[in-house]
């Protein structure tokens, strides 16, 4: 999430951020703040209160879908304990247009009535609800990737391995479904202008990154995919944490040209259409 007053693009001041933050729902804002919004739209200043009420948005069947999507999406993170409570979040791009999860609202409270949207400027377009607090960090990768899904995570072992080192050790050839090596971004407050750009600097050539003392992010082309890589790349963490533990042994790692080589390999993998 970005920090309060900052753009989540180049960290200069900016009035657009607020809200309560995902990952400590029950603590207030630390700047007063507004999300920006199209005309005839309010915010709603306790969205856990007002999560579940008021009439169905009308929208296109694409848009309706895709949000149906994305709860999905959010409510896996939570049953696959890649996420705890409110922490974490999920969007989807169509267009201009991104669908994101709101801010301190469990997922399985969330409904078609709660719709969130914004543009690629993080006006409010759609809904009511305050959207997530990472919101920069989501809007900066849609700005400068071609993904159209971002899922972030506290999953428990990469959150972990993110403590440890700069990298995550090369233990499993599926580094490559990430694009290499997976980076770790130097720390910075959650939803601060400064975390979205070192988050895009630990992206670089990849899809999936993760977030000192933090968790993970990683997007996608679907939903499905930017989600199967955050899995992946939490039981690699775990596969590295667990190798790692045994007395007197250091677990054999790849070379980055054998990850490589791998990655080539994936580019025809599975069935064709």
């Amino acid at each position: 999430m970005a920090e309060p007053g900052r753009n989540a693009k180049d960290g200069r001041p900016d009035e657009r951020q607020g809200g309560r933050p995902d990952d400590f729902p029950d603590e207030p804002p630390a700047e007063p703040g507004s999300v920006r919004r199209g005309a005839g739209e309010s915010a709603v200043s306790d969205a856990g209160e007002e999560a579940g009420e008021g009439e169905v948005p009308d929208v296109g069947e694409d848009v309706a879908r895709l949000w149906a999507e994305v709860v999905a999406t959010a409510r896996r993170t939570v049953a696959d304990g890649l996420v705890v409570g409110t922490s974490g979040n999920v969007s989807a791009r169509l267009g201009d247009l991104v669908l994101v999860t709101p801010s301190g609202v469990p997922y399985d409270r969330l409904t078609p009535a709660d719709l969130t949207g914004v543009d690629l400027t993080g006006r409010q377009v759609l809904g009511t609800l305050v959207p997530t607090s990472e919101l920069p960090m989501h809007l900066a990768v849609y700005r400068t990737t071609d993904a159209r899904a971002v899922v972030h995570t506290h999953a428990v072992h990469a959150t972990a391995v993110s403590t440890l080192v700069h990298e995550l050790p090369l233990v499993h050839y599926m580094a490559a479904a990430l694009g290499g090596p997976v980076r770790v971004a130097p720390y910075a407050p959650y939803g601060s202008g400064e975390l979205a750009g070192n988050m895009l600097r630990a992206l670089a050539g990849r899809s999936g990154c993760l977030l000192r003392n933090h968790g993970t992010v990683t997007y996608g082309a679907t939903l499905d995919q930017a989600y199967d890589r955050t899995a992946q790349l939490e039981w690699m963490c775990r596969l590295w944490l667990t190798a790692s533990s045994v007395p007197g042994l250091s677990p054999s790692l790849l070379t980055e040209a054998q990850v490589a080589e791998v990655g080539e390999r994936l580019k025809g993998y599975g069935q064709r259409r």
